[in-house]
């Protein structure tokens, strides 16, 4: 029987995952990437590219590499817990390498336009069309992964802010920035509390004479190191803390956040405070912040009113004089013109069945890998996405009817717009624990707690009260992993390697082997109790 074959359309993280994927499931990929070499947002060039995402020299990211690797590849001991860009393209290259990835690659081609065939009710076919050194190809594809990102197009509202096309000093999106060398001296203004708001802020501040962060809400700024020293997201992500917060609910979850973050820094006094509850906007990931507030690099202002030739207005009344640079960090905008009208974008808001299949199509054969703004890793999330599509590619896994897939897009949307601030940032929003447990259950691949618990009660006390790593869903199902068990019983290690640089006393697991059994007990009964009982 011939193979079927996919279009997989970007050679970035869900593009390398979706090549693996396909070949995991016997079907034959073809990847497009239209520039010169693979690794998508994480590739740092001087010059951003049309097209193609673009990130600062000196970008670190805000998930740790436990939670953020790919489920059959755990990132190695020696790598730091949170990754400079450089060192998660290394990653992508060795993954790429270990899978033998690189040979279904198509460097420096552009997808032009992606159509059904005319017979695509009874075939699912598409033609994809693309375009290499001024050469045009046509070729037809049994289904297509698109895999393109969403951090490519820059989200430049200018019409809001009155004056800038008199204001005589630099202005430009996030996209552009580099490093901090030309602001030397300067008086800057960044616009935009978001994670690249946040960073740019404090970077050009070593630098700048004085930078103004400019915020017309406010943000929950939340610290890459968490408890004990741990990454904050590896105390985040359990099955245990799931638990609390589906019991609890969002009230308490807020109350319980937002006075922990308090704690580390009264984000009232720091004037942060936003108008909104920790879950009603994506957090700001940022350690260094309060620092350079507190030592008044950082100056924290309210939304821009309007711009004169020199200066900024805000909204409250005061003004900053003698500025020479403006930094619009003010997000993305995405949207895919080479499909068509398959896939329909307004204002960042697209209708996507579990945010992967849209659900107007007769055959089930395209499907956006990684479109989603989750709060948590995205790798796993794309990885999980991609072992799905390919099964339904393959008939293994059936979707349900239109009807059902419109009546559950709906209630999604209803319910992002009912919890988070209006923003375009949020129109793709997904918490890391529901949707990985969410496709993991759509799989066939999320553990089986109480059978655990009973055959492997080590194993499951990790499940449990460790964090929910992207490895867990390995250990049971389709592209069942048999190194799965061991690399979830070493997490700690892992995570500890590239801190413990010298010898000191006491530097053993922050769990006792008293406290462990103890522990083990409370788990067995937890999950009886939320597994077994109605």
């Amino acid at each position: 029987m011939t193979k079927k074959r996919i279009a997989v359309i970007g050679g970035g993280m869900s593009g390398l995952t979706s090549v693996k994927c396909c070949l995991d499931e016997g079907l034959e990929p073809v990847c497009f990437e239209r520039s010169d070499d693979i690794g998508g947002l994480w590739r740092f060039q001087e010059k951003p590219e049309e097209g193609r995402a673009s990130i600062y020299k000196s970008v670190i990211i805000n998930t740790s590499k436990e939670m953020m690797c790919f489920s059959d590849y755990p990132i190695p001991a020696h790598f730091p817990n949170f990754m400079h860009n450089s060192e998660i393209l290394e990653y992508f290259r060795m993954y790429a390498k270990e899978f033998d990835l690189l040979k279904y690659i198509r460097l420096k081609t552009t997808v032009c336009s992606v159509k059904k065939q005319p017979d695509f009710s009874t075939s699912g076919q598409w033609e994809v069309v693309t375009e290499s050194e001024g050469k045009k190809e046509v070729n037809v594809f049994d289904g297509v992964m698109v895999c393109s990102g969403h951090h490519t197009n820059a989200h430049l509202p200018l019409e809001n802010f009155p004056g800038i096309e008199k204001f005589k000093g630099q202005y430009f999106h996030s996209r552009d920035y580099k490093n901090p060398d030309c602001f030397t001296g300067k008086r800057v203004i960044v616009i935009g509390i978001g994670n690249s708001g946040g960073d740019l802020a404090v970077e050009i501040s070593h630098t700048a004479k004085q930078v103004f962060l400019s915020t017309r809400r406010g943000a929950w700024i939340m610290n890459r190191v968490g408890d004990f020293g741990y990454p904050f997201d590896v105390f985040l992500n359990s099955r245990f803390k799931y638990f609390l917060q589906k019991t609890f609910g969002q009230s308490l979850i807020n109350a319980y956040m937002e006075k922990r973050m308090n704690e580390r820094f009264n984000h009232a006094m720091y004037s942060l405070k936003p108008k909104h509850r920790f879950l009603s906007q994506h957090p700001t990931v940022n350690d260094n912040l309060p620092n350079r507030i507190i030592s008044g690099r950082v100056k924290v202002k309210g939304n821009v009113k309007e711009f004169t030739e020199t200066a900024a207005i805000f909204e409250d009344g005061s003004r900053e004089d003698n500025i020479d640079a403006v930094i619009f960090a003010t997000g993305y905008s995405f949207a895919f013109p080479f499909l068509g009208d398959s896939v329909k974008v307004v204002k960042n808001r697209v209708s996507l069945y579990k945010k992967v299949f849209p659900p107007n199509l007769e055959k089930p054969t395209l499907a956006m890998i990684g479109l989603i703004q989750p709060l948590g890793a995205i790798m796993p999330i794309s990885e999980l996405q991609a072992r799905w599509v390919t099964q339904v590619f393959k008939g293994l896994k059936t979707l349900p009817s239109q009807s059902e897939m419109m009546r559950e897009i709906t209630e999604v949307q209803r319910q992002i717009d009912t919890r988070y601030v209006e923003s375009q940032r949020h129109t793709i929003q997904g918490d890391y624990m529901d949707v990985m447990e969410e496709l993991a259950e759509l799989l066939g691949v999320k553990p089986n707690l109480l059978s655990i618990a009973f055959t492997d009660p080590k194993l499951a006390l990790q499940l449990f009260l460790g964090p929910c790593t992207p490895i867990q869903y390995r250990l049971q199902g389709p592209g069942k992993w048999a190194g799965a068990r061991n690399a979830l019983l070493t997490t700690d290690e892992r995570i500890r390697k590239p801190l413990m640089t010298r010898e000191v006393e006491g530097s053993g697991p922050i769990i006792s082997t008293t406290l462990v059994k103890l522990m083990l007990a409370v788990v067995l009964f937890a999950i009886i109790i939320t597994y077994v009982l109605p």
